[in-house]
C-alpha cells in the first residue's frame, strides 16, 4: 500500500492536530512532505513535536525516516525506460531474461490478485453496469489499448459505450456530453500523462464519476475517482508489465458476468445474430470445398 494510502486509511485514532497534519499532506500530495517538519507544522496549524509524535504514531522512526520512504516513492513513480534500464541490468544469473521476465510478471500478478479485495471488483462491475448513461473509456500512450480492449468487452453486454482512444485536444470537447449519469473509465498508470489526467479531472468537475485502473503508486487521478483499481506493474524490463492491467480489467468483466450477466444474454444473442448473417468470424464462414446445389 503507498503512503498516500496509508494516510487517507489509516484506523490510527488521531487527535484533532494530527488529523490537521494527515488532512495537509493529502491537500497537496507528494510535495507537503518534501519540505521540514517546520513547513508542515505551520502548513497545518499545529506544533513541530505534533508532526513528530504522529510519525511516531504512524510506525516511522521519525520524519526522517518518513520523507525518505517518500522520496523512494516518488522516485519510483517517476521511472522512466532508461532508468529502469540502468536499475535492472542482467547480473550473473544463468536463468534467461525471458524467464526472468515471466518469473517477475508472474510475482506481480500474484501481489495484484492478493492486494485488491474481491469486493472492489463487485463495486466496478456495478458501476459499468448501474450507469444510466454513457459509459466512455480513455487511457494512456499504451493503456489506451487495454482502454479498447474493455471497451469491445463492454460494448457485448450494455449499449453506450464510446471508446474515447488516444486524447486529442479535440477530443476535449467530448467533456460537454458528460455528465452525472455518465461514467468515464481511465487507464493510468506510472509516467502519468497530463492530458489524462486533465480530462478526468475535468470530467469529474462536471460530476463524472471516474472508474480507475492505475498502479501501485496511484495515478494522481486517484485522488478524485469513484473507486480506484490497483495493479502491480513490475516486471524485469525497462518496461513496467500490463499484463496485470490486463488481466485486472479482465477480473471485472468475469466478476459482473454471474452478478449482471443474466441480463446481458439478449443483446448477445442479436450480436452472435448479426456476426452470423455477416460472415464476421471463420465459423460463420461456408468451409473450403462444400458446394451448394444449385
Amino acid at each position: 500500500m503507498s503512503i498516500r494510502e496509508n494516510l487517507a486509511n489509516t484506523n490510527i485514532a488521531l487527535t484533532s492536530a494530527e488529523a490537521k497534519i494527515i488532512q495537509a499532506l493529502l491537500a497537496d500530495y507528494p510535495m507537503s512532505g518534501l519540505g521540514t517538519a517546520t513547513r508542515l507544522a505551520r502548513r497545518a496549524g499545529v506544533s513541530d513535536p505534533t508532526v513528530m509524535r504522529l510519525m511516531i504514531k504512524l510506525g516511522y522512526d521519525g520524519f526522517a525516516d518518513f520523507q525518505t520512504k517518500l522520496l523512494a516513492e516518488v522516485e519510483a513513480r517517476l521511472h522512466s525506460p532508461l532508468l529502469m534500464m540502468e536499475a535492472k541490468r542482467p547480473g550473473g544469473s544463468d536463468t534467461s531474461a525471458a524467464m526472468a521476465y515471466f518469473h517477475s510478471v508472474s510475482n506481480s500478478m500474484e501481489n495484484t490478485r492478493t492486494s485488491v479485495p474481491s469486493q472492489t471488483y463487485s463495486r466496478a462491475a456495478k458501476l459499468i453496469w448501474e450507469t444510466k448513461g454513457q459509459v466512455a473509456l480513455v487511457g494512456g500512450r499504451f493503456s489506451r489499448h487495454i482502454a479498447s480492449m474493455f471497451a469491445g468487452y463492454l460494448v457485448q453486454f450494455r449499449s453506450g459505450i464510446r471508446d474515447v482512444g488516444s486524447l486529442t485536444p479535440v477530443d476535449f470537447d467530448l467533456l460537454i456530453d458528460l455528465g452525472k449519469r455518465d461514467l468515464l473509465i481511465v487507464f493510468d498508470y506510472r509516467r502519468y500523462q497530463s492530458d489524462v489526467v486533465s480530462f478526468a479531472r475535468q470530467a469529474s468537475e462536471r460530476g463524472v464519476p471516474v472508474l480507475l485502473f492505475t498502479d501501485t503508486w496511484l495515478s494522481p487521478i486517484a485522488e478524485f475517482a469513484e473507486l480506484s483499481m490497483a495493479a502491480a506493474i513490475d516486471a524485469d524490463s525497462p518496461f513496467d508489465t500490463l499484463a496485470t492491467a490486463v488481466a485486472q480489467m479482465e477480473a471485472v468483466v468475469a466478476q459482473a458476468l454471474p452478478e449482471h450477466g443474466p441480463g446481458a444474454r439478449k443483446r448477445i444473442e442479436e450480436i452472435e445474430q448479426i456476426r452470423a448473417k455477416n460472415s464476421v468470424t471463420l465459423d460463420t464462414l461456408e468451409p473450403k470445398g462444400s458446394k451448394t446445389s444449385s
